[in-house]
């Protein structure tokens, strides 16, 4: 089987004991090491008001990563839409493209990233009805980061020219994202690559594969259907280990699925110390997560990119590195995801 590229999709996680700085200081200084590695792409996830989540802001990390990096692309995975505005999003990842041409994508999900709540605080300046409008805001978006820009038509008559950016030379690719018939669908009605987020779970992956390349509708820009997966991955020297990296993000599985109160991620021995913690449901959730996750040594997880990629028909995977730490680990970084790269990398080979 050919070898597949790899890339990285990001929740900046926070461990219990680390602050926000020290949580964005491991992500970054993991996407400069995925640079070095000759990664694809590396994806920063939209995510609000959650204890061990840091990815509030991708934009802001995009241009972090952007600055330390120099030949990987850079992205949102994605920015969800609803959320903003869609000119404010334009605006940014037409300055995001300015600062790194080339190496820029826009993903745009639907999804709000978080509860009601928080989706009422972020669409204060709107209306939450905007998420009936994510096919109109999309092909806004495209439009304004074109060099031609985007123009409004007004009732009464008369037009208004509208730019993201002064002079764009080079635009930033958008992908849209989802885990939905509804995406699917749509990226194929309008020509444009499409992400399936088989991280979540991975159901309902085959029908919407199925429905984007049965009916993708090609553009000049995209003549042909395009897309990748992601998935959890953990790997490292023995199964053992692996295994014991992988406890502490399938713990907060467990709490997420059962509605539990949210904390920072725990480490490996306390994520051990309070494992009788979940009755036989939060169990059963964890070993039906767990099933769906690379965990296992960096030959056992390459091997399963190769069989996903083949049976799916893709040639790029993003792993999301699930792995957690153990105490004695620095807060600064994450040698435990760094180690999921390096071996997997090393695995797949040239």
């Amino acid at each position: 089987m050919p070898r597949p590229a790899l890339s990285v999709l990001d929740l900046v996680p926070v461990r219990s004991g680390q602050t926000t700085a020290q949580a964005v200081a491991a992500s970054l200084s993991l996407a400069a090491h995925a640079d070095r590695l000759g990664l694809r792409r590396y994806w920063f996830a939209e995510h609000h008001n959650m204890p061990a989540v840091a990815s509030t802001t991708p934009p802001v990390l995009i241009a972090a990563t952007a600055a330390r990096t120099s030949r990987i692309r850079v992205g949102s995975g994605g920015v969800m839409l609803p959320n903003h505005s869609p000119l404010v999003v334009a605006e940014q990842f037409a300055a995001l493209e300015a600062m790194a041409p080339g190496r820029i994508d826009l993903g745009l999900g639907r999804a709000p990233g978080s509860d009601p709540v928080i989706s009422q605080l972020l669409r204060m300046s709107g209306t939450t009805s905007d998420v009936e409008r994510f096919p109109e805001h999309v092909n806004d978006i495209v439009s304004l980061v074109s060099p031609d820009g985007a123009t409004v038509r007004f009732t009464s008559g008369g037009t208004y020219d509208v730019h993201a950016t002064p002079a764009a030379t080079t635009t930033p690719e958008v992908w849209l994202l989802g885990s939905s018939d509804y995406s699917a669908q749509l990226a194929a009605s309008l020509g444009m690559p499409y992400v399936f987020a088989n991280h979540f779970s991975g159901a309902g992956l085959e029908r919407a594969l199925d429905l984007y390349r049965s009916g993708f509708q090609a553009t000049a820009q995209n003549p042909a259907p395009r897309t990748f997966l992601t998935v959890n991955a953990v790997a490292a020297p023995t199964q053992d280990e692996a295994e014991q990296r992988a406890l502490p993000q399938l713990r907060m599985m467990a709490r997420l699925r059962q509605n539990r109160p949210l904390t920072a991620l725990e480490t490996v021995e306390q994520a051990q110390a309070a494992a009788s913690e979940f009755d036989s449901m939060g169990e059963q959730i964890m070993s039906g997560v767990r099933q769906t996750w690379f965990v296992g040594t960096g030959e056992s997880v390459a091997a399963e990119v190769r069989t996903f990629a083949d049976r799916w028909g893709v040639d790029e995977v993003m792993l999301s590195p699930v792995s957690g730490s153990f105490d004695d680990e620095p807060m600064d970084a994450a040698p435990g995801r760094v180690q999921t790269l390096e071996l997997v990398t090393s695995a797949l080979g040239d």
